[in-house]
């Protein structure tokens, strides 16, 4: 069936008035991205800085306080009590002043010289992320005295540089802002598609539509065209506060990004446009939404990392479109990756974008037929 673009144009028309007349919407559209990003850029953040910290010290040498001295050093933790006692140290993870504490034995200096020091780290583990980021600077922070110790004794040996690529600093936030940008995308894309079609049954133009000259098709492209235009605009915004306010490195091709983005976001507004062919009022899409939108961003890598997942539910992040979008957006961020690098994944993610728009489409046409 052709399309009329006349028809299509006037459409558009509609819809850009329909969306703008309204300041709210202006609101949700422009600001309500730039306001998610800056609360997941702060909110969403695994870094351990300045972490409370308890020490015993039984050996009180000049070894222990170097010790002690490296843990601070680095502005990881910061000692918020000392003692002598072990019962101390207890109380203080107990009563939560602390997060982490050291005991260091009696016999530290000698058996470091000698071989076979042993320091005891204790953890608040009702945070299990914050133990565990905790426990792996910790371990690093021992590992290295020990070596530096071991090198001033014997100066023959291996010396070991390790050194983080695409993000040396281990900032949560470079890795996860990216990531922001695709759930931005995702949650406007769906959003503002999913409520269009079911706002115009409520309001009663939907019928008015269904009786012009419109056919299934053009009333597809105008409900998301100017969703699409938006979610572009939406992109440039949210990577321009993350280039600028949060610093974020973009080492890869802008054009990879945009090409990514598109077709990313024709799956979104597929998904979004058969939430309203299923939904009969604003409440049942908005709540539809977001029962798909939850799942989708746990199960994409955003918040915990896929390899970390069940087998079976690895298997099932394979059909979701934001676990291959935040793959290529982070490639393209932190890697410097360009169009042939993303090019798997950018496949899948146009094969599942034109299974799920011709879904919404068939679904669609029986909707207003």
């Amino acid at each position: 069936m052709s399309i009329s673009w006349p028809r299509v144009r006037s459409l558009l028309r509609k819809e850009w008035r329909q969306i703008f007349r309204d300041p709210r919407s202006k609101r949700i559209v422009f600001a309500s991205p730039i306001l998610q990003l800056v609360l997941f850029g702060y909110a969403v953040n695994t870094d351990v800085h300045h972490t409370a910290m308890y020490v015993v010290d039984h050996d009180v040498s000049a070894e222990s306080r170097a010790l002690v001295d490296a843990f601070t050093a680095a502005g990881w933790f910061r000692v918020t009590g000392t003692s002598d006692r072990s019962g101390d140290l207890l109380r203080a993870l107990d009563r939560g002043t602390a997060r982490i504490g050291i005991e260091i034995p009696p016999d530290f200096s000698e058996r470091l010289h000698t071989g076979g020091a042993r320091v005891q780290v204790l953890l608040d583990g009702t945070n299990s992320n914050t133990a565990t980021v905790a426990q792996g600077y910790a371990t690093r922070i021992i590992q290295q005295f020990g070596a530096d110790v071991a090198t001033e004794l014997v100066p023959a040996g291996i010396d070991v540089r390790a050194r983080a690529w695409y993000n040396p600093g281990l900032e949560s936030r470079v890795y996860n802002i990216p990531a922001v940008v695709g759930t931005i995308l995702m949650l406007m894309s769906l959003l503002l598609t999913a409520l269009a079609v079911v706002r115009e049954r409520e309001l009663g133009t939907l019928d008015q539509l269904m009786v012009s000259p419109l056919t299934p098709a053009e009333l597809i492209l105008g409900k998301t065209l100017p969703v699409a235009a938006i979610a572009l605009i939406d992109l440039a915004l949210v990577v321009a506060v993350s280039l600028t306010w949060f610093d974020i490195p973009f080492r890869g091709s802008a054009i990879a990004l945009i090409l990514a983005s598109a077709v990313y976001i024709v799956a979104a507004l597929g998904i979004g446009l058969f939430i309203s062919t299923v939904s009969t009022t604003q409440q049942e899409a908005f709540m539809t939404m977001f029962l798909f939108f939850l799942p989708t961003a746990i199960l994409s890598g955003f918040m915990y990392p896929v390899h970390t997942m069940p087998e079976v539910f690895q298997v099932i992040t394979l059909a979701n479109p934001l676990r291959h979008f935040l793959e290529i957006v982070r490639g393209i961020f932190l890697k410097g990756d360009g169009v042939l690098q993303i090019l798997p994944e950018l496949t899948i993610l146009a094969v599942m974008a034109t299974a799920i728009l011709w879904l919404a489409s068939r679904r669609f046409a029986r909707y207003v037929s």
